[in-house]
């Protein structure tokens, strides 16, 4: 079955990374995928690690390269500055998020965009390229900050309406979660198509991490199994697997693509989308 795929690197916190990342790039990009984003900056402080490894994508490999741009606690003018940076490198794609407040900072600054659907609509407007596409971020089970009334909900339409192509979600651990998620996008009048991401977890600590990261619940049955692995290749086996598992439910169910979360490396997801039938 051809389902596109696509995957997620960030640049590298060390000069002595890079070739590793390349290596992986390299490798991800023969798997044919639609695009291959890279997060904004090292730790998000800056663009020039990001248009660095955007620009290879770009000119060594078939790949769509996407960047991902944040825009809280930043002025118009200046998100405005940072997007004719990345056009001037040829980097037409972009994965518009609202981001944190920069740190030791706690309110935003008079004139500063506040939401994503602002930046899609910066965005818009100065990379008016035939053809460049704008992706947002959704959240599956909700944003920490949605509450019960699920405000994420009117943040992903107001995206929609700002001029958002389509959708990538936040990582989540069952099938069931995108399916019933995307019941409630039809009934808030969302119809931009969404991608479910997928990251395979290899460890408890990572597990530990992406939780507190992101506020999704606890996946039990996965966080046990993980915890009576009898080492580190028994932990790895089983995130692959129960990775692999949750892409073949969403294919079935007929997700429009898959986006993983690659973590640098690209062993770990090629082994995912083997098992999954994908590759």
């Amino acid at each position: 079955m051809s389902v596109p795929i696509s995957f997620e690197v960030y640049p590298p916190r060390e000069p002595e990374a890079a070739p590793a990342l390349y290596e992986a790039i390299d490798r991800l990009a023969d798997l044919s995928p639609n695009f291959i984003s890279v997060t904004f900056g090292a730790g998000g402080s800056d663009t020039s690690g990001s248009i660095e490894v955007l620009s290879y994508i770009r000119n060594q490999t078939q790949a769509v390269p996407l960047a991902h741009l944040t825009c809280v606690g930043t002025t118009e003018a200046e998100a405005r500055s940072t997007i004719q940076q990345f056009l001037d490198a040829g980097i037409l794609d972009f994965l518009a998020l609202r981001g944190d407040l920069p740190e030791g900072q706690t309110r935003l600054a008079p004139g500063s965009l506040s939401s994503a659907s602002e930046l899609v609509g910066v965005i818009r407007d100065v990379a008016s390229v035939p053809g460049a596409k704008i992706a947002v971020a959704a959240f599956p089970n909700g944003h920490p900050e949605s509450g019960a009334e699920r405000a994420d909900l009117l943040a992903l339409k107001a995206k929609q309406d700002a001029g958002a192509d389509f959708a990538i979600t936040q990582l989540f651990f069952h099938a069931e979660d995108y399916f019933r998620f995307l019941d409630l996008t039809e009934q808030a009048g969302i119809t931009i198509p969404i991608i479910p991401g997928i990251m395979p977890i290899s460890s408890t600590k990572r597990l530990s991490r992406v939780l507190e990261l992101t506020g999704e619940r606890e996946p039990v049955e996965l966080a046990s199994a993980l915890s009576l692995a009898a080492d580190s290749a028994a932990r790895l086996e089983v995130g692959i697997n129960w990775a692999a598992m949750v892409v073949s439910e969403l294919v079935a169910g007929g997700a429009p693509g898959i986006h993983l979360y690659a973590f640098n490396e690209y062993k770990n997801v090629t082994e995912v989308l083997r098992r999954a039938g994908l590759v």
